[in-house]
């Protein structure tokens, strides 16, 4: 499958069917028939619980978390959306996104957003001072996401940062055990995110191409494997780092082989040309993200 034939990036499937029709533009602008989004934005929160040992004391915290990823990615894309609109209609992937199409109207998408955030206040409501200012801290990050890829060649670091944000909010709402830790969880969260928005980009190079939007995945070229390997890598050994400061023996590191095989089998079996490979692969990463979850909790529950 080459990029020009891969699965539109709105569609009216499986749950979307059941809701009224005037709903589905909504669900499907929010991206709620695409949950990868935000099994993505989630995973680095629950890490910082579970890394911090209180996975299982709050296991409420994980749920709200879980909540307010699913609004906040919602609000996130409405925002993302709404600032594309004019490229989207340009890409065969994102042609038929509600806003691009003209299914939903810009001062309604508006609305839509605000509802989506009101959501995300009542998640923030349930944090401590801390937590709550580092993830207001995260909307500067967010306003300005949909412009970079107008301007670098990497808009995929940025997403890096904002994806990543729930590893310290996590770690500033649960742990006692010093900020290192938290950041280098964040870092090694960074660098994922870079690799696998990479795989997702290599669906859009020709699109991008033609419309003059820039991406890691055109930056690398040909060199995509070894690039997507090398961030996967850099974010194994950064997450290798901050467990080894909390416990400090091989046993702690062997937590993290299960997902470093994951990684590895993501980059050895990557086909760059093919869309519906990369994006199998990218959806791969939710999995991803639960067995370093599963890594934090072994790790974060034996201190």
């Amino acid at each position: 499958m080459t990029q020009a034939e891969t699965v539109p990036d709105s569609e009216y499937r499986g749950l979307m069917r059941l809701l009224p029709a005037r709903a589905r533009p909504y669900a499907l602008l929010a991206r709620f028939d695409r949950p990868i989004g935000w099994w993505l934005l989630f995973w680095p929160c629950a890490w910082a619980v579970a890394l911090s040992g209180r996975a299982i004391e709050r296991w409420d915290l994980i749920l709200w978390f879980l909540l307010g990823s699913i609004a906040m990615r919602g609000a996130g894309c409405v925002y993302n959306d709404y600032v594309d609109r004019d490229l989207d209609r340009k890409v065969a992937r994102t042609a038929a996104r509600p806003l691009a199409s003209g299914a939903v109207s810009g001062r309604a998408a508006w609305l839509w957003m605000g509802v989506l955030g009101l959501v995300g206040l009542v998640v923030l409501l349930q944090l401590n001072w801390i937590a709550a200012g580092v993830a207001v801290a995260s909307l500067a990050l967010v306003a300005a996401y949909p412009f970079m890829k107008r301007i670098t060649w990497w808009p995929q670091v940025w997403l890096g940062l904002v994806f990543s944000w729930g590893a310290p909010v996590g770690w500033a709402q649960t742990s006692d055990l010093g900020w290192v830790p938290g950041l280098l969880l964040y870092a090694g969260s960074i660098a994922w995110v870079i690799g696998y928005d990479t795989i997702y980009a290599l669906q859009d190079v020709e699109d991008d191409a033609l419309v003059g939007v820039r991406s890691s995945a055109r930056a690398l070229g040909a060199r995509v494997k070894p690039g997507v390997a090398g961030f996967y890598a850099a974010a194994v050994l950064l997450w290798g780092a901050a467990f080894w400061l909390l416990r400090a023996d091989l046993l702690a590191l062997a937590a993290l082989l299960p997902v470093t095989w994951h990684l590895g089998w993501q980059v050895a079996t990557l086909e760059p040309a093919d869309g519906e490979n990369a994006l199998t692969r990218f959806r791969s990463n939710r999995f991803a993200g639960l067995l370093m979850f599963a890594a934090c909790f072994v790790v974060g529950t034996t201190l």
